[in-house]
């Protein structure tokens, strides 16, 4: 009995930055994002609106304030276009990209 089976590629996925949340460990951080969300949704005007706007509205918030405190993942700088053989060949080639 003979079986076969199909080898898939995985699909690689794109880089997308994200918040570096694990800074929210930190009290201190914590304690900033606490204070700052909370004078933002003083701010902010609730009247009126939806609870599907007024979710949309408490995201936008927290997601900004908790980029402003901790910041963003970057690209890393082994992450490149084309693969470990294809830059070995380029290297040997003498060809810089």
């Amino acid at each position: 009995m003979d079986m076969r089976f199909k080898a898939t590629k995985r699909r690689r996925r794109k880089f997308e930055p994200r918040v570096r949340v694990w800074k929210f460990k930190e009290e201190k951080t914590c304690e900033d994002y606490r204070c700052r969300v909370g004078g933002k949704v003083e701010e902010s005007k609730w009247k009126g609106l939806g609870v599907n706007d007024h979710w949309q509205q408490m995201k936008g918030i927290m997601m900004e304030t908790a980029q402003d405190i901790c910041g963003m993942t970057k690209v890393h700088p082994d992450t490149r276009k084309c693969g470990g053989g294809m830059r070995r060949l380029l290297k040997q080639l003498g060809i810089r990209r």
